[in-house]
C-alpha cells in the first residue's frame, strides 16, 4: 500500500487526492494538512463523498493525522507517508517540495511550483535530488497528459507542418472570485483567503493561471528556453482591496537565440472575450490548438488554406487529463522508473515569472537575469498580525531585485 499525505486542502487538493486514490487500487489517504482547519474539514468531507463506497477502506485520516498551521506540511511528511500531494499556496511550494524530497517521498506538485526566482532555484535543486535518489516528482502541467493535445503536438514535432516559425498562446478569461473581508480576519488571513489577487502568494495570474499556456508554448518549441522577454502589462479593470496588487493583463514577447520570437497574452478582465487557444505558424501551414473546445485542426498555408488534419479530442479529456497524470505517476512508481518532470516544469514557471518581472519593471529581462535574480516575494516569517497590501508595480519605476 502506498500511503498518501495531502498538503493543501483547497479545491485542487481535494481533486488531486481523489485522483491519486483512483490511480492505484493499493493507495490510502492517511494524513492531511492545511493552514486553515475549515479547508481541511471541507476537503476530507469532499474526498469521502468522491470515493463513495470505497471511502472506508481507502481513507484513514484520524484526528491525530489532521494537521493545521504553517508547519502542517512537515507534520504530514513525517506521518509515515510514501507519496505527498503538494497543493497548497504556490508561495509555499518550494519549501514543501524541498522538505518532501529531503525525506525521500514521491511527490505530486501542482503548478506553479514557485512564484519567484529564489523559489525556482530551490525547485531545480529539489528536482536534481529527486532524480539522484530515484523518487518521483510530477508537476501538474496537466495539458501534457491530455490525449488530444499529446497527439496534436506529437504531429507538430514529427514535422506535419514543417519547421515551426513561431507560436502564439493566450489565456483570456474573467476575474477569479474574490472574497470580502470578514471582521475576524487578520490582514494575513484576508490576503490568503484572496490569494489569487496577491503577487507574493500566487505570482500574479500569468504565473498562477496562464502558465498552462506558457507551458504549452514551451512544449511546442521542444522546451527550448528563451534568451529574453519583453512584456507589457498593467491593471486597468481591478479595484477594491480584494483585488490585492496583481495586474489584469500581460502581453509577452519571448526572443530565442535562433532568431525566433514567440508570443503570449493573458487577461483577467470581466466582459473581455474569452479565448484559450494556441496558434502555431510553420513553414507548411498553421495549427490551432483549442484547449477549451478540444479541437486541433492543421491547415495548409494560404491561398488554399485546406484542412490537412482535423484532430480533435473528447471534451471530457480536459477533465480526464487530471486523472491520467496521476495514473502515470503511480504506474511509474510501481515500475521502479519514477517520473521526474521537475526541470522542464521549473523552466516553464520561470518563463512566466520573467514575463511578470519584465511587465512590472518595464525592462527586457534575460533568462540568466531571471534565473539569478535575488527576488524573494515570500516574507521570511508570517504571523496573523498586521500585513499591509504590497504596492502595485509601476513599469519604469519598479526595480528588478
Amino acid at each position: 500500500v502506498l500511503r498518501i499525505g495531502l498538503i493543501g486542502c483547497g479545491g485542487r487538493g481535494t481533486g488531486a487526492a481523489a485522483q491519486a486514490l483512483r490511480a492505484d487500487p493499493d493507495t490510502k489517504l492517511v494524513a492531511m494538512g492545511d493552514v486553515f482547519k475549515d479547508r481541511l474539514d471541507s476537503s476530507l468531507a469532499g474526498i469521502t463523498a468522491e470515493m463513495e463506497g470505497d471511502a472506508a477502506a481507502r481513507i484513514d485520516v484520524p484526528p491525530e493525522r489532521r494537521f493545521v498551521g504553517f508547519d502542517a506540511y512537515q507534520k504530514v511528511i513525517d506521518a509515515g507517508v510514501d507519496v505527498v500531494l503538494l497543493t497548497s499556496y504556490p508561495c509555499f511550494r518550494p519549501a514543501h517540495l524541498q522538505a518532501a524530497v529531503a525525506a525521500g517521498k514521491h511527490v505530486f506538485a501542482e503548478k506553479p511550483i514557485a512564484v519567484d526566482s529564489t523559489g525556482i532555484r530551490a525547485c531545480l535543486d529539489a528536482a536534481a535530488k529527486a532524480r539522484a535518489q530515484n523518487t518521483a516528482l510530477l508537476v501538474g502541467f496537466c495539458w501534457r497528459f491530455h490525449p488530444g493535445m499529446r497527439e496534436a503536438i506529437g504531429k507538430l514535432h514529427a514535422g506535419a507542418l514543417g519547421d515551426i516559425a513561431t507560436v502564439y498562446t493566450n489565456y483570456h478569461t474573467s476575474t477569479i472570485a474574490k472574497r470580502q473581508r470578514k471582521p475576524d480576519w487578520s490582514d494575513l488571513e484576508f490576503q490568503m483567503r484572496n490569494w489569487w489577487h496577491f503577487t507574493w502568494i500566487s505570482g500574479d495570474h500569468i504565473v498562477e493561471q496562464a502558465v498552462h499556456s506558457i507551458d504549452r508554448l514551451a512544449w511546442i518549441l521542444h522546451d527550448k528556453t528563451p534568451a529574453r522577454v519583453t512584456c507589457l502589462g498593467g491593471r486597468a479593470a481591478r479595484s477594491g482591496p480584494e483585488h490585492g496588487n496583481v495586474f489584469d493583463h500581460f502581453a509577452a514577447i519571448y526572443e530565442y537565440d535562433d532568431g525566433r520570437r514567440a508570443f503570449h497574452t493573458c487577461t483577467q478582465i470581466d466582459g473581455f472575450p474569452g479565448d484559450n487557444k494556441d496558434y502555431v505558424y510553420a513553414s507548411k501551414g498553421l495549427a490551432t490548438l483549442d484547449s477549451w473546445g478540444a479541437k486541433f485542426p492543421f491547415r495548409a498555408l494560404p491561398p488554399a488554406a485546406d484542412t490537412i488534419w482535423n484532430g480533435s479530442g473528447n471534451p471530457a479529456d480536459s477533465g480526464a487529463m487530471y486523472q491520467i497524470e496521476h495514473n502515470e505517476l503511480f504506474a511509474s512508481i510501481r515500475a521502479g522508473s519514477p517520473i521526474n518532470n521537475g526541470v522542464a516544469s521549473a523552466h516553464s514557471c520561470l518563463m512566466a515569472i520573467m514575463a511578470r518581472m519584465a511587465a512590472y519593471t518595464g525592462k527586457t529581462v534575460t533568462w540568466q537575469q531571471a534565473l539569478d535574480a535575488k527576488e524573494s516575494l515570500v516574507p521570511a516569517s508570517l504571523d496573523w498580525g498586521p500585513m499591509p497590501t504590497p504596492d502595485v508595480a509601476i513599469p519604469g519605476r519598479t526595480k528588478i531585485a
